[in-house]
């Protein structure tokens, strides 16, 4: 990746990482920020900050391949930017919120304004040759750790001089990100290679429908999903849990939580590129979401903090298997339809916050009562019972996967 290319991935690694530090900066503030709205109790501040991520979540699932539809129109930069610029004016709504339907209304725009995950991923499978997009792609995803591990950081230290200020550092940080995009990313889907933009299309479902004509995409889009259901466990329970079983505080927690990403991100960052330029895409892909096995199992009989360290390290490594996915993915999509197949990718990821959460705490509030069977770490042998049926299917996908050939599946 040399040249033009390798600064088009510069540019668009810095928007994402922008884009994932202020999504981590209001979250230490947002439970406090509810209260002082709502002026209601902890619990129900809880309550709400869970139907706000439902918002967040739903409206990403429904306006992601909308996005994404509109960058194979219009090109990836100018839906970027723009998204990226309304992100900025949705925090600064935020952090002037007088009531709690202001607050609501800004967390859906949120979520639709997320959906630019899509376009990001598109301007990467539209310069990068394929044989290098693997690496490309687990660039992108740590750059996205990186400013997600760092953004609750330095809310909690913002958090402390008012709970709204994270939410202004956010909007400034989106509207750098705009100005540098502004001057250093440029377009990377000319004009003929654009398709007409189709409502019929621009949607969950008919999006799954486009790719359902190539079924090697729609087996991968199956595999995401289970994998991201699983890795809702984490994303749902994590901190509920290390408190009932071992006594963590919030610091304790969130240090985790910070060793998880910063791991992720460079097995994501430095390890697929390597993996992938020697064992291949299919390869890396298979074999490192077999490291999720013996995560689980770890996470699920842990009997102290020790044993969690050691299956954050072994499961980042399973950090590599999407980037290498995708990275198949784009070759068997048409260049203009790029888009349409990032934004059915951020849909079914975006389904599983829907679903997960309710999911995974349900299991956890079962299990952590000791009225019953007592094994708060239940949830994570649901996970691995996803996480085996996706291997499965994974397995059977990728195989006899060689050199793929150009796309001949969806078009425009």
């Amino acid at each position: 990746m040399r040249g033009k290319s390798s600064h088009i991935l510069a540019a668009v690694a810095f928007i994402v990482f922008v884009d994932m530090l202020g999504i981590g900066l209001i979250l230490p503030v947002m439970p406090r920020l509810i209260g002082e709205i709502a002026q209601t109790s902890l619990d129900r501040s809880a309550e709400i900050g869970g139907l706000l991520t439902f918002a967040y979540a739903g409206m990403q699932f429904l306006c992601a391949p909308f996005i994404g539809g509109l960058s194979d129109r219009f090109g990836r930069r100018p839906v970027l930017l723009t998204t990226l610029f309304l992100l900025a004016l949705d925090y600064a709504v935020m952090a002037w919120a007088p009531t709690l339907a202001w607050l609501v209304a800004g967390r859906m725009l949120s979520g639709i304004m997320g959906a630019s995950w899509a376009a990001a991923n598109s301007c990467i499978a539209d310069c990068i040759p394929a044989e290098k997009r693997g690496g490309a792609f687990g660039m992108l995803g740590g750059a996205g750790a990186a400013g997600f591990v760092l953004g609750p950081a330095l809310g909690g230290i913002a958090g402390e001089v008012g709970t709204r200020a994270p939410f202004v550092i956010a909007a400034s940080l989106a509207a750098l990100g705009v100005v540098g995009g502004l001057v250093f990313l440029r377009e990377t889907l000319p004009p003929e290679r654009r398709r007409a933009f189709d409502p019929a299309r621009a949607n969950p479902l008919g999006a799954l429908i486009q790719m359902a004509r190539t079924p090697f995409v729609l087996s991968c889009l199956v595999v995401a999903f289970f994998m991201q259901m699983a890795a809702q466990a984490q994303m749902s329970i994590w901190a509920y849990w290390g408190e009932l079983e071992f006594g963590w505080t919030p610091t304790i927690s969130g240090l985790t939580v910070s060793l998880y990403g910063v791991l992720i991100g460079t097995a994501q960052a430095v390890l697929t590129g390597k993996s992938i330029a020697r064992f291949g895409a299919a390869n890396t892909a298979r074999y490192s979401l077999l490291f999720g096995i013996p995560s689980y199992l770890l996470l699920a009989f842990a009997t102290g903090t020790p044993m969690v360290i050691a299956a954050i390290m072994v499961g980042a490594l399973t950090g590599m298997t999407f980037p290498a996915m995708q990275s198949l993915m784009t070759m068997r999509v048409s260049e203009d339809a790029q888009g349409e197949l990032q934004g059915a990718i951020a849909s079914t990821i975006s389904l599983t916050s829907i679903i997960g959460p309710v999911m995974m705490t349900q299991i956890f509030g079962h299990f952590a009562d000791d009225k019953g069977l007592f094994f708060p770490g239940a949830p994570y042998l649901v996970s691995l019972a996803l996480l085996t049926v996706a291997i499965g299917l994974l397995w059977r996908s990728m195989s006899g996967i060689g050199q793929v050939p150009a796309a001949t599946g969806v078009t425009g």
